[in-house]
């Protein structure tokens, strides 16, 4: 059975078919204004490449980036209420405090609180007060909002108020999109919170998002199950999608470096991820991104929810070069998905880095004799500038003084050259130029347990296999087929400021998806 992956990016869009653990076929279409297009081309350039029936493929992954962009730009936002429990604690710092003020705009600016919450050991901040609740939510409703997000003070250990609010919303009105921290973020109140609030806002457009995505698969006559990749490499079906929208933000890079993963068969290096526009940099551990270990803004909002840990620069394929022999510059501004008609191999009148890698003989793209003219030294100088800045990044990464492997993928990985400062190798596999397609291709489903444990003593083994085992359960829930379900991650820290053994406990489990009557 077939799986396509498919990957959009802000220059091309990637599409392959991957059976088994080979690549059946793969290709690459300009990435469209509305994106969805830009998919159905890539799906209609796979068909001259390979013999397979549409109708033999047994799943598809979609890596996307309509939510995140919706939220960079503040646009086709839902008016959302951010409605916290939590008083008589935490009102210093209200909803929605440490926005943007052109975000914080675009959704309302609706922010409430309610008394309540818990402890961290369960125990309630202040009951319930069912009736100061409705009256918010009637004044909610009344500003305008449509969407509502509730957080709850340590929710991820007892969400009893944000399903009590749940409960009551559902009941007054049937069908309004709902969102739940502790079902969203990690511990943490504001990054958890701010978390579900741009979950809550993208609801609207996830709905729309996800029918169009849907309905791109089956013009292309693929009737197979759709599902999106998630910001840790992992799979989520359409209904979760709709749902959290959020999880679907860091899916380019990461896909990209499971991609890496699968092509180089190492589970342990760096990988850059060379696009049309920038360069992404990352950390494969144990076969999957490393996370970030703090909370990371998302166009300037603190979130804690999961997220790969990538640096990325604005050096790719249609970066802008500007500057003289002694002094070349290469970005950050780039032509993007116009750089088959602003490219000067293109016929275009732009100098970007794709000609400097035309014209250093790295590429055959284009028309080579239209950057003949470029002046050799300048062609090197520049492209001794970007290798600095690439090897800059990896050093920045890495954890060690110990050299460290590199794998090159991305379109734009040509710019990469075969020896870099900090680097034990560099590799660039076979079919590295849609990596992020195949890492679509290939993810799996996951389950996580993040929050905090009372260990007692001689607790430790019992406390760490009820997490294992739940996350294995959650996993199994995911659709991973039970057999296949492994731990990849184990994080224990302990809380000293809090008292009665109080531990946060992370653990992460994967497994392969379960579709089509294919468990492989």
């Amino acid at each position: 059975m077939l799986r396509l992956g498919i990957d959009v990016g802000g220059t091309n869009t990637d599409a392959v078919l991957i059976d088994g653990a080979r690549v059946a076929a793969a290709a690459k279409a300009p990435t469209t204004p509305d994106v969805t297009s830009g998919i159905v081309a890539a799906i209609r350039a796979l068909d001259p490449n390979t013999e397979s029936d549409p109708g033999r493929v047994a799943a598809v992954m979609i890596g996307t980036t309509h939510f995140i962009n919706a939220l960079v730009e503040a646009d086709r936002l839902a008016p959302t209420a951010a409605i916290r429990f939590g008083l008589p604690a935490t009102g210093a710092l209200p909803p929605l405090v440490d926005w943007p003020e052109r975000l914080r705009t675009a959704i309302g600016g609706l922010s409430y609180l309610c008394h309540g919450g818990h402890q961290y050991d369960g125990s309630r901040i202040d009951e319930f007060d069912e009736r100061e609740f409705r009256a918010i939510l009637d004044k909610a409703v009344q500003a305008g909002a449509r969407s509502f997000a509730i957080s709850s003070v340590f929710s991820p250990v007892n969400a009893e108020f944000e399903q009590r609010a749940a409960a009551i919303i559902a009941e007054e009105l049937p069908g309004a999109p709902i969102s739940l921290s502790h079902e969203i973020g990690r511990m943490g109140l504001l990054g958890r919170e701010n978390a579900t609030i741009v979950n809550a806002a993208l609801r609207e457009l996830a709905d729309q998002v996800t029918a169009g995505l849907a309905r791109s698969v089956a013009g292309a006559g693929i009737s197979a199950p759709v599902f999106l990749s998630q910001n840790d490499g992992t799979l989520m079906d359409i209904d979760y999608a709709r749902r959290y929208p959020v999880a679907t933000f860091a899916s380019g890079p990461t896909n990209s470096m499971r991609g890496a993963a699968f092509l180089s068969g190492r589970r342990e290096c760096a990988v850059v991820d060379v696009g049309g526009t920038t360069t992404d940099v990352g950390i494969l551990q144990n076969g999957f991104p490393r996370e970030a270990s703090t909370d990371v803004a998302v166009a300037e909002v603190q979130t804690n929810f999961r997220m790969p840990d990538v640096l990325s620069v604005g050096i790719g394929g249609g970066s802008l070069v500007t500057g003289d022999v002694r002094d070349p510059s290469v970005g950050p501004l780039s032509v993007g998905y116009r750089l088959t008609d602003k490219a000067l191999v293109f016929g275009g009148d732009t100098l970007t880095a794709t000609d400097l890698a035309v014209a250093a003989g790295l590429a055959e793209i284009g028309d080579p004799a239209r950057v003949a003219h470029l002046d050799p030294e300048f062609v090197g100088a520049a492209l001794a500038a970007v290798a600095d800045r690439m090897a800059e990044v990896v050093d920045r990464m890495r954890i060690s003084a110990e050299p460290i492997p590199v794998v090159a993928v991305g379109g734009g990985s040509v710019l990469v050259p075969d020896r870099l400062a900090g680097a034990a190798a560099v590799e660039r596999p076979g079919h590295h130029a849609v990596a992020n397609a195949i890492g679509a291709a290939i993810a799996e489903v996951g389950g996580e347990v993040d929050r905090v444990f009372s260990v007692g003593p001689n607790q430790r083994e019992s406390v760490l296999d009820e997490a294992r085992q739940e996350a294995f359960d959650r996993t199994v829930a995911a659709g991973a087929t039970p057999g296949t379900v492994r731990i990849v991650d184990v994080e224990e820290v302990p809380l000293a400021y809090l008292p009665g053994n109080a531990t946060r406990i992370r653990i992460k489990a994967v497994g392969e998806l379960s579709v089509g009557g294919d468990d492989a």
